[in-house]
């Protein structure tokens, strides 16, 4: 049971009702995630805000292996339930590949690239050095790419941190950090 307590649809503060019904409308379910972050209306305007402005950038697939190595590295049970399926019904990513993403690598190489530099953000605490980025560069990734990236890992250390704190109810099919790829 979450520590911290999920609102129902209906009983999300007001403030959050209209962000609520368009991740409604674009998922067709409100999962745990979006209902808990949003008791903070604030907290929910500016995830989604961040999450709709990079769905604009890097592709589909690159955001989900990206968020599957940092759920994993952070050892977060709901994103990387979440991501495992979003990876697998929407990205059309394959388990071969899933499994080298939670490792923090892919099968494609300008994949690697960019999930390698990712885990070494995470890792370092943004403090790489000039070779990974050059890395990440050599790959084929702009400089806009790689602040995109940078963001990515952003955005996942904040959902991975709230649901580590309030240990949030899964609604999807369960993957454990802690169980092998």
């Amino acid at each position: 049971m979450s520590r911290i307590a999920i609102p129902t649809r209906e009983n999300a503060p007001a403030k959050s009702q209209p962000l609520l019904d368009a991740v409604e409308k674009q998922l067709g379910i409100v999962p745990n995630l979006f209902r808990l972050v949003g008791t903070s209306p604030a907290a929910l305007e500016g995830y989604l805000g961040l999450n709709s402005a990079l769905g604009r950038t890097l592709d589909a697939k690159t955001r989900e292996r990206i968020a599957l190595a940092i759920a994993q590295a952070n050892g977060c049970d709901y994103c990387l339930s979440a991501h495992t399926y979003l990876g697998l019904n929407l990205a059309k990513i394959d388990e071969a590949e899933i499994a080298l993403n939670r490792g923090g690598h892919s099968g494609d190489a300008k994949a690697d690239a960019a999930v390698t530099f990712a885990r070494k953000v995470l890792d370092a605490r943004g403090h790489v050095g000039g070779a990974d980025i050059a890395e990440v560069r050599l790959a084929g990734y702009s400089e806009a790419q790689v602040i995109e990236i940078v963001a990515n890992v952003a955005l996942n250390v904040l959902t991975n941190y709230i649901n580590n704190v309030a240990e949030t109810d899964i609604d999807f099919p369960v993957v454990l950090a802690s169980q092998a790829a």
